[in-house]
């Protein structure tokens, strides 16, 4: 897996002198990882939609290959929940999870017993429920083998939903290289950011926040409790893909981490040899989707997953946070 080469990724993510560090680090973040990232995004997924139109067939393995890597590129910038990504729910209309409800699969099933026409195309299909929309819809279509739908109605659903993935993303890409980027770069006392320092605020959160998520829900949800596990809780368990979501999330993470500690060269070799720590023992843990929470010995092993990205969230709070002069502050996971 590319964790092997983290380390090495890491040392390339440049120090800078104190007194630029703020614009250099907010530039490097900017251009590196948020606009890299959500460019690949809107490329991967409008190459999912072509597909899609295509070859339909929920078993073709183009459209599942397609459809992993344009779920990998969402994994790249799913921490990053503001601005473009929030404007009209966008990030809850790709990725509407964790669905605590089951409201995907009653949503797609209604569309399919009504044949509801809504799922003709792609910009109709926006103005469904977002539970059916998105990479969690997608794996349904794709994955779910308890799903009753004809072919051709299959198909339209798949298309649309496909195309309706591409439109979100690339508008979440235009706003950032149109608009949003700039705000970043450019803070001002008008402007939605009026320092360097709300700047670093604003990506020292979405980092603080990734790692909560992937603690508390992508790793928590499945682990439940010793006496109830709860593997059917795990992300994208369908498409076999709960620990490579973990790993691409922690990857993603480290890669803004580093960015964000690079005027501390030994901080960000402490925290990235964290992630190394994390990743690794994903990695031997060799459980898909972490199937072996219901048997002590793996749950262990990926409760010692949990406590290594809890001790990265805590080097994070308690070093990260006072270098760079501000605070995660409250976000929505931390409920009322």
């Amino acid at each position: 897996m590319r964790h092997l080469f983290l380390s090495a990724a890491v040392a390339l993510v440049p120090a800078f002198a104190e007194a630029e560090a703020p614009q250099q680090v907010i530039a490097n973040v900017v251009s590196g990882h948020i606009l890299a990232g959500f460019d690949t995004l809107a490329a991967e997924t409008e190459a999912l939609a072509l597909t899609a139109q295509t070859n339909c067939d929920t078993a073709s393995q183009d459209l599942r290959s397609s459809f992993a890597s344009a779920f990998d590129a969402w994994l790249s910038v799913s921490h990053l929940r503001f601005g473009p990504s929030e404007a009209g729910d966008r990030a809850f209309a790709l990725a509407f999870w964790p669905d605590t409800r089951g409201a995907t699969p009653r949503a797609l099933a209604a569309l399919i017993a009504d044949r509801d026409p809504v799922a003709e195309d792609a910009a109709s299909y926006a103005q469904v429920s977002i539970a059916a929309r998105g990479f969690y819809a997608m794996e349904f279509l794709v994955f779910d083998e308890g799903l009753s739908a004809d072919a051709a109605y299959l198909c339209t659903l798949v298309q649309s939903v496909t195309g309706d993935m591409a439109a979100t993303s690339a508008a979440i890409a235009q706003d950032w290289n149109t608009d949003y980027a700039d705000r970043l770069l450019n803070p001002s006392a008008t402007g939605t950011y009026r320092s360097d320092t709300e700047v670093l605020q604003e990506l020292f959160k979405a980092l603080s926040t990734g790692l909560q998520f992937t603690s508390e829900t992508r790793l928590g949800r499945p682990l439940g409790t010793f006496d109830r596990p709860r593997p059917r809780r795990a992300e994208a368990w369908r498409a076999g893909r709960s620990a490579r979501n973990t790993a691409l999330s922690l990857e993603a993470l480290a890669e803004l981490a580093a960015h964000l500690s690079a005027p501390d060269p030994v901080l960000r070799d402490k925290i990235t040899a964290r992630f190394d720590k994390a990743l690794g023992q994903l990695s031997d843990l060799d459980d898909p989707v972490f199937a072996g929470v219901a048997h002590p010995q793996s749950r262990l092993k990926l409760e010692f997953v949990q406590q290594s990205v809890d001790a990265i969230r805590a080097v994070v709070r308690d070093e990260l946070g006072p270098t760079l002069g501000v605070a995660a502050g409250f976000n929505s996971l931390d409920g009322d």
